[in-house]
C-alpha cells in the first residue's frame, strides 16, 4: 500500500499504522476506521493529464488512491467506470435543470456493491485468504461471491429470510456457499462475524472493513471525471448502512485536496420512510438508535447501521442533507425512472431519484440546480417490486378481436 500513511478512528481520532485492523482497539467495533493517505506524494502523479492518458477505464484507474500494493492481482470482472447518463426528460419531470445518472447496476455484477467487493478480494488474496465470507441483504452478497470466483477464492455468504430470490440465485450460480439465515440482517450479520472469527475467513462486511469504503468512494471520483472536472451541485445517494454515501463524500473530498476539482458538490442522503435512523441521527445531532427495518427496498433496510456516523460526518461536511422517501414513492420512482430514460433501477436505487423529487419540491434543491442519482443496482435484482411498480402485461386473445381496442386506450393508434 504505497501511499497508506495510516488507520484513523471516526469516534476517537486514534491513529493507527496500516496493518491487519479493521476496527479501532479502543473503540472496538464501533470504532470504524478510515483510510489515510499521503495526498502530497499521490498529487506528484494522479494529475489530469495523466488520468486522461489512461487507457483502463474502471475504478483501478485510480490506483494511488486505492489501499492494495502495486503488484496485487485485480479480478478481471468490471468494476466501475459505469456510464454517467444526462436525462433531460427525467430533469423536467422533477423539476431540476439538469440530472444526470451514474448507472452503476452495469457492473459485473449489476451493482455498485462490485467497487467494495473487487477491493476485498484484492485484499484476502493479499493475506492469503482462500475464503471470503460476508452478510448482506443481497447486492453486496453477489458482487462478493461473483468477485470472488473471478480470483479463484471460496465464499460464504449469511443472507436474511427476506433477501430476494434473483440475488440468491446469482449467488448460488457464483458457486457461494449460502446460508439463509430465518431472522434479520442484523442476526446474520451477527453470525458472519462470529465465523469469521472462528475460522479465520476474509471479512467482506464494509460496515467494520475500513478498505471496502475505499472502493465505494471510486465512484465520486469518476463522477467528477466525467464531467470534465466540474462537480454537479447536489450528488444523490441511497444510504441504508452508511458506507456508500460516505464513500462518495470522500472521493470528492480527496480529489479537491489533490486539486483535481475547486468545489464540492452537496450530498442528498436518501433513506427510505421505514428505515431511516441515519437520517434521525443526522436531524438530532445525538448518536443512533436502533430500529426495526421495514421498506421494500431491502438494499437499505438496515435497522443497525454501522458506518452511521461516517454518513452523518460526509452529509453535513458537504453541506447537505439528508431525506426520506416513502416505498410509494420508490414504487413511483422505478416507473418513471425506466420510462424516462430506459434504466431500470432497483428500489434502493430508485429511492436516490425519489429523493431528489421531493428535494425539488421542498425548495431543498433549487431549480436551476445540476444533480446526479446513484443508480446503485439494476431492477433485475428485485423482480418482484419491479412488478408491482410497472404493473401487469394487458392479456390478449389470440384471435386478436381486443388488440385495437388496447392500442387505442394506449393512445398508440388514432
Amino acid at each position: 500500500m504505497e501511499f497508506v500513511e495510516s488507520l484513523v478512528c471516526v469516534l476517537c481520532g486514534g491513529a493507527y499504522a496500516p496493518r491487519a485492523l479493521f476496527t479501532c482497539p479502543r473503540c472496538g467495533i464501533r470504532g470504524i476506521l478510515d483510510v489515510r493517505y499521503d495526498y502530497r506524494a499521490i498529487a506528484r502523479r494522479l494529475t489530469r493529464r495523466a488520468l486522461s492518458a489512461r487507457r483502463e477505464l474502471s475504478q483501478w484507474r485510480y490506483r494511488e488512491l486505492l489501499p492494495i500494493g502495486p503488484h496485487s492481482a485485480i479480478p478481471l470482472l468490471q468494476a466501475g467506470w459505469s456510464p454517467l447518463t444526462l436525462a433531460p426528460a427525467l430533469a423536467r419531470h422533477l423539476g431540476i435543470r439538469k440530472v444526470y445518472l451514474k448507472d452503476d447496476g452495469r457492473n459485473a455484477t449489476g451493482s455498485l456493491k462490485d467497487r467494495a467487493s473487487a477491493l476485498a478480494v484484492v485484499k484476502a488474496r493479499e493475506h492469503h485468504k482462500k475464503i471470503i465470507a460476508c452478510a448482506s441483504t443481497g447486492n453486496a452478497a453477489s458482487s462478493c461471491a461473483g468477485m470472488a470466483a473471478s480470483l479463484g477464492l471460496r465464499s460464504v455468504i449469511f443472507v436474511p429470510e427476506r433477501a430476494p430470490e434473483p440475488k440468491v440465485t446469482q449467488l448460488l450460480v457464483f458457486g457461494a456457499a449460502v446460508l439463509r439465515v430465518r431472522g434479520s440482517y442484523e442476526q446474520a450479520f451477527q453470525l458472519c462475524q462470529q465465523a469469521c472469527e472462528r475460522w479465520g475467513w476474509y471479512n467482506r462486511n464494509c460496515a467494520i472493513n475500513p478498505y471496502l469504503v475505499e472502493g465505494k468512494k471510486t465512484a465520486g471520483l469518476e463522477i467528477a471525471e466525467q464531467l470534465a472536472w466540474e462537480p454537479p451541485d447536489w450528488v444523490a445517494v441511497s444510504v441504508g448502512d452508511g458506507c456508500t454515501v460516505a464513500g462518495v463524500w470522500k472521493g470528492f473530498r480527496e480529489l479537491l485536496e489533490l486539486g483535481l476539482i475547486s468545489r464540492m458538490p452537496r450530498i442528498l442522503g436518501v433513506q427510505a420512510a421505514g428505515a431511516a435512523p441515519i437520517t434521525a441521527a443526522f436531524r438530532s445531532g445525538e448518536a443512533l438508535q436502533p430500529i426495526e427495518p421495514r421498506t421494500i427496498a431491502d438494499s437499505i433496510a438496515v435497522g443497525v447501521p454501522r458506518n452511521w456516523k461516517k454518513a452523518v460526518v460526509a452529509v453535513r461536511e458537504s453541506g447537505g442533507a439528508m431525506i426520506d422517501v416513502t416505498d410509494e414513492e420508490i414504487l413511483e420512482a422505478m416507473r418513471y425512472t425506466g420510462r424516462l430514460t430506459g434504466i431500470f433501477a432497483e428500489p434502493a436505487a430508485a429511492a436516490a431519484v425519489a429523493g431528489l423529487r421531493r428535494a425539488a419540491a421542498e425548495g431543498l434543491i433549487s431549480q436551476r440546480a445540476t444533480a446526479v442519482a446513484l443508480i446503485t443496482g439494476n431492477g433485475l435484482k428485485d423482480i418482484q417490486s419491479a412488478r408491482t411498480a410497472a404493473g401487469r402485461p394487458y392479456e390478449l386473445a389470440p384471435d386478436g378481436r381486443e388488440l385495437e381496442g388496447f392500442l387505442q386506450e394506449q393512445g398508440l393508434v388514432p
